[in-house]
């Protein structure tokens, strides 16, 4: 290359540069590079506050990016969920008996909220009272609330979400030995006291957590609790 053309090239970067300055300042990279030869051509013996505040501002503006990202992938999240949901509603809607409730339980609602299985259990005071179908689960008169409270007295939650390690063969059948998280959806059936609740089973153990958001999960609990008043009535 000769001196001529290089110093063609040199004058057209800087046109370039000139008409479209943005070309550089939109370019982080490239600023750091420039505002280090700065730094280089004043010294070590002068603080470039310049410098210093860019530094900082770049700091915040990559948290605001990761903050942003959170917020998208949360409203993602969110919208799928929301999705989900309403499908599971729709199915349940759509049913003509509670036997077809009980089958989309074993079924397409499982498949559609990605668990392992789901439960409907059922308090008897005869606890020799057989299951009516494979999705129900029979237990003792107080099993609920001694298994959503792990036996402690406290107020139960309408939606419990946590992780679990033991889940309750009661619960989840054969299928407890590797259940590693569970939503457990408390309902009143109108059964004279007895308790009821949905158990969602799950085998990854951060599908359901404790700080996790029971909105719509509490939608889908209130839905199934009144269509099965209306079957069982």
């Amino acid at each position: 290359m000769t001196q001529t053309t290089a110093r063609a090239e040199v004058q057209d970067w800087r046109d370039r540069i000139l008409t479209d300055p943005e070309m550089i300042l939109d370019d982080r990279d490239l600023m750091r590079a420039l505002i280090a030869a700065n730094e280089r051509a004043m010294g070590k013996n002068i603080v470039d506050l310049r410098g210093i505040a860019m530094e900082r501002l770049e700091a915040r503006l990559d948290r605001l990016e990761d903050t942003h990202r959170s917020v998208i992938a949360a409203a993602y999240e969110n919208l799928a969920g929301t999705n989900q949901i309403n499908r599971c509603v729709l199915l349940l809607l759509e049913c003509d008996t509670f036997a077809e409730i009980l089958d989309l339980l074993d079924g397409q609602l499982r498949d559609i909220l990605r668990v392992a299985c789901i439960r409907l259990v059922l308090e008897a005071d005869d606890e020799a009272d057989p299951a009516p179908h494979a999705a129900v689960s029979v237990a003792p008169r107080g099993f609920v609330k001694g298994y959503v409270a792990h036996g402690r007295d406290v107020p139960l939650r309408t939606v419990t979400l946590r992780q679990c390690h033991d889940a309750a063969p009661e619960v989840f059948g054969e299928a407890a030995d590797w259940i590693r998280s569970e939503a457990l959806l408390r309902l009143d059936l109108g059964t004279g006291g007895l308790g009821a609740m949905l158990a969602f089973g799950s085998e990854d153990p951060h599908q359901f957590r404790a700080n996790q958001g029971t909105e719509l999960t509490a939608f889908l609990c209130g839905v199934f609790e009144r269509l099965a008043r209306r079957h069982l009535a």
